[in-house]
């Protein structure tokens, strides 16, 4: 599974990465986390708010952090 974070490097997007990174782990996933900070790829994705996350290409999250179980709950749906 791979998990892209869209931002800019802020610390809202660092806690989004780490509570991904907790639910991918509790999951038990294979994962990979991929981070984009230019400007025109999160753009290109269709990302209008960051921090995003993405799982396998497709926006789940978009504009906030999230729980770590939120984000357990849309890594379940995705997998």
């Amino acid at each position: 599974m791979k998990l892209t974070i869209y931002g800019k490097g802020c610390s809202k997007c660092e806690k989004l990465q780490e509570y991904a990174e907790s639910a991918a782990k509790g999951l038990g996933l294979d994962y990979q986390v991929e981070k984009v900070t230019d400007m025109n790829q999160i753009i290109d994705a269709g990302v209008m708010h960051t921090p995003a996350l993405a799982v396998d290409g497709e926006v789940v999250l978009e504009g906030r952090i999230g729980s770590v179980n939120q984000i357990t709950g849309l890594l379940q749906s995705a997998s």
